[in-house]
């Protein structure tokens, strides 16, 4: 059994911050703990606007708190989240992410598991961690 806190996970190497200061990802499940999906807490910034192209993961998104949209770049389309929204990138979307009037908290998900230390590449992308868990 595996039981870990939010506060205690925020102390942590965990809890990443992007270095373009649009978002922070408290990662509170990782690869290396053999459930074959990830679980973060992420916090996406007021009044941000943060790429996203998970080329290589599928992800699902629940905001919990705050508002914001998600563009998708293949057709345009912009959505709105608020709290009880999910969204799920399930064609490895290309996409903006946008930060409302508040700080959006999200819970999501990522198959295969991120191993803690991604960040976005140029193009918005995660790499794939190649290694056997």
């Amino acid at each position: 059994m595996i039981v870990r806190t939010l506060a205690e996970c925020e102390q942590t190497e965990r809890c990443v911050k992007a270095e373009t200061g649009t978002w922070e990802s408290t990662r509170m499940l990782l690869k290396d703990d053999n459930m074959g999906f990830s679980f973060h807490i992420t916090t996406i910034y007021a009044n941000t606007e943060t790429h996203i192209h998970y080329q290589n993961h599928l992800e699902s998104v629940y905001c919990m708190s705050g508002d914001g949209e998600i563009e998708d770049l293949a057709d345009g389309k912009i959505y709105p989240i608020k709290p009880g929204t999910l969204y799920i990138l399930d064609k490895h979307d290309n996409h903006l992410l946008r930060g409302g009037s508040e700080d959006m908290k999200l819970a999501c998900v990522f198959n295969p598991p991120l191993t803690g230390k991604e960040v976005h590449d140029a193009d918005g992308v995660y790499a794939l961690d190649t290694e056997q868990a």
